[in-house]
């Protein structure tokens, strides 16, 4: 099996929940820094600071409900909508005067459990809602479905394909504006969605600048995004900010669907902080005052000091609803900025609080409707089978590989496209299998709804032809020291392995002569058929080895397959790994 240094999803135990992180202590100095502050660290007209509660989360992916098998806090009921609902309304109480503003880092919707999903994510919109959002930026998630879709999101109307889920109430889009300034329309006419907005708190403005990461088109299909570019993230919010300056707004917050690595046990720890995000930090405008981050679902309260040696507040909220950040965000009334030197942060586990009623009812809501498809028994498995997208996705996984077996099955009959080797992408494998019910169904079954938790993109099956050379290809790129996540994985087939040597050099960690289909050496020159959901073959992931395949056939969809291979398969085991490592 690949290793990594870190395993990317670990996040430490409760106890450290609250701890919180301040960029100086009152009274130190800062060396003239942006928030105010003479040689002598004492604030400027320190009677005119004025706190706002500013709570923030990402990667919510519409887990209006808690996720199931979720280790990670040693603690019950972690996370999802109905219980970040709580955390939220809790914090705010303690909000002074009233002063508070709910924000997001993009991936709200996309890669969404069943309940959501299903409905092409308008119960995550209506549970945001339901838990007064203000305001979020876009993710790479948010273009899953394309961007037209984005737009009836925001703006609203029944789907194009499904209609109305309920006559008497069609989707009204969201109440909370998403931003997209590094998301430019190609016909010139200027960006897809409003690129920042401005929120007056108590006769304060605060300007919030939206984006998402450059290489969303990496990470989505190309065709849904072909009518727009995504932009260098610092160049648009350098580009943003002196907008807003020019407007009179001095405190800015960026809110910002990318991220890194932390280093540092607890939920608000970092020691430092891996690229993109750090590099990213320090060469956006010292007029930004702070960043919220997401994409990596890791937690984090970072100091990184802009270009001009002034440190401010990068944070990130791990996923699915299991973190909340709250940032005490002091501005100075006089002159509009923000005191960074007096603002703090801290990351709240979202635990030991009951579910909010309201998020509950919506739940109920759509899962009346969607129950009797859900509740369907599609196959069975004899043990735990593990290793989804929530985890590690630099290494080898049981689950991944199953899927890349059920995505081999699916496509290999003459007739099918004749495929010999099949791969997936970890990040993918949205959910694992367990032999304990997740929903109300018989231990060991497997329901639809569990079936749609793993593969909930609506991918097409696709063959082509590849060499030996451009397998190899494909499998070096599975590290990619530049990318936001370093290792990022595939699953492979039954039938095919090889050796994988981390110590080696980028390009090289492949041992020479190692992949094997069916006990026989893959020559390089020789050409094999290779089945991947359309995701990979179209470059997603950065893996764009597969885009050199040829005389492509396309294959079923991916839920309907994976639920006829559960079904042709039950009692289905883990498979053993595939990958040796050295």
């Amino acid at each position: 099996m690949m290793t990594v240094p870190r395993r990317l999803a670990g996040i430490a135990a409760v106890a450290v929940a609250a701890t919180a992180f301040t960029l100086a202590a009152p009274g130190a100095a800062l060396g003239g820094s942006k928030g105010g502050h003479d040689k002598h660290g004492h604030g400027k007209g320190s009677g005119h600071l004025q706190s706002v509660q500013l709570l923030s989360f990402n990667d919510y992916h519409g887990h209006l409900e808690s996720p199931d098998g979720d280790d990670f806090y040693d603690t019950d009921e972690v996370g999802g909508g109905e219980y970040l609902a709580t955390m939220l309304n809790d914090l705010r109480e303690d909000a002074p005067k009233g002063r508070s503003l709910t924000v997001a880092a993009g991936d709200l919707i996309g890669g969404s459990p069943f309940l959501s999903g299903l409905f092409h994510d308008e119960p995550s919109v209506e549970s945001l809602e339901a838990m007064g959002l203000d305001v979020s930026s876009v993710g790479n998630h948010e273009f899953d479905e394309g961007t037209d879709e984005l737009l009836r999101m925001q703006h609203g109307g029944c789907h194009p394909v499904d209609g109305c889920y309920f006559a008497d109430d069609p989707y009204d889009g969201a109440a909370f504006p998403w931003l997209a300034a590094n998301v430019v329309k190609k016909d010139g006419s200027g960006t897809l969605l409003p690129g920042t907005t401005i929120k007056k708190v108590d006769g304060m403005r605060i300007g919030f600048i939206g984006m998402t990461l450059e290489d969303t088109p990496t990470l989505v299909s190309p065709t849904g995004v072909a009518s727009v570019e995504f932009r260098d993230e610092v160049r648009t919010a350098n580009a943003e900010a002196k907008k807003l300056k020019r407007r009179g707004v001095e405190a800015i917050v960026v809110l910002l669907h990318e991220g890194g690595i932390p280093a540092g046990g607890g939920v608000s720890d970092c020691d430092q902080v891996s690229d993109p995000i750090r590099t990213i930090a320090e060469r956006m405008s010292p007029a930004i005052d702070m960043l919220v981050t997401g994409h990596t679902h890791e937690p984090y309260v970072c100091s990184i000091d802009d270009p001009a040696g002034h440190p401010r507040l990068v944070t990130s909220a791990a996923s699915y609803g299991r973190v909340v950040t709250e940032t005490t965000l002091v501005l100075n009334r006089r002159t509009g900025d923000v005191d960074r030197a007096r603002t703090t942060a801290v990351n709240h586990i979202v635990a030991g609080v009951a579910a909010d009623p309201a998020i509950t009812a919506i739940a109920e809501k759509w899962d009346a409707l969607s129950g009797p498809l859900a509740a369907r028994v599609v196959g069975s498995v004899a043990e735990d089978i593990t290793g989804d997208s929530s985890g590690n996705r630099g290494i080898e996984t049981p689950m991944a590989d199953l899927v890349a077996d059920a995505i081999l099955w699916g496509t290999d009959g003459a007739d099918e496209g004749g495929a010999e080797i099949a791969f997936t992408n970890v990040g993918g494998v949205r959910a694992s299998l367990l032999v304990a019910p997740k929903y109300e169904e018989a231990s060991g079954e497997v329901t639809y709804a569990e079936a749609y938790d793993v593969n909930p993109f609506g991918n097409l099956i696709v063959t082509v032809d590849m060499t030996g050379a451009d397998i190899e290809a494909a499998l070096e790129q599975q590290y990619v020291p530049t990318r936001g996540r370093p290792y990022l994985a595939l699953g492979v087939s039954e039938g095919f392995t090889y050796a994988w040597d981390d110590s080696q050099p980028q390009g090289g960690k492949v041992v020479e002569g190692s992949m094997m289909l069916d006990g026989e050496a893959i020559d390089p020159a020789g050409t094999y058929r290779v089945a991947m959901y359309n995701f990979l073959s179209g470059g997603g992931d950065d893996f764009d080895a597969f885009t050199l395949g040829t005389d492509l056939l396309g294959g079923p969809e991916d839920l309907a397959n994976f639920v006829a291979f559960l079904e042709a398969n039950p009692g289905l085991t883990a498979p053993e790994d595939r990958v040796a490592g050295l």
